[in-house]
């Protein structure tokens, strides 16, 4: 049992990797999918309750945010891994350009989420970051 934590801003390649690398392993929570955050943290409660493996794909920009997740998920006894998903910003505008309907949000939330995007370190309470 591990929680996997993607860090990233909006169209970095998060939810590829997770379809790429978790899909068949892992439960997705995702703000995008469950509407609500606290639909999201019932689920995440689960997942720890239940020890489900789970991947929270959403930007987790701050390390504010990233407590959230990684002090429930230690103090229940689970190792927690973040991915970073590095990219430029001129990267993100253009994909995020190319989605389709609602899943292409404006240009200045991209460039917020950049805005606020503090480096994850292996401080924060990760057993590894990648």
């Amino acid at each position: 049992m591990k929680i996997i934590l993607l860090i990233g801003i909006p169209a970095s390649g998060r939810s590829s990797f997770y379809q790429s690398r978790f899909a068949a392993s892992h439960l997705r929570i995702n703000l995008d999918m469950l509407r609500t955050r606290h639909r999201e943290r019932s689920l995440f409660e689960w997942c720890l309750t239940m020890q489900q493996p789970c991947v929270i794909d959403d930007t987790n920009t701050t390390r504010g945010i990233r407590a959230t997740w990684i002090e429930p998920a230690r103090k229940a006894g689970y190792p927690v891994t973040g991915y970073f998903m590095q990219s430029r910003i001129a990267d993100c505008l253009e994909r995020n350009g190319r989605r389709p309907g609602k899943a292409c949000i404006p240009a200045a939330g991209v460039r917020h989420h950049h805005s606020q995007l503090q480096l994850p370190r292996l401080e924060e309470g990760f057993n590894a970051l990648h």
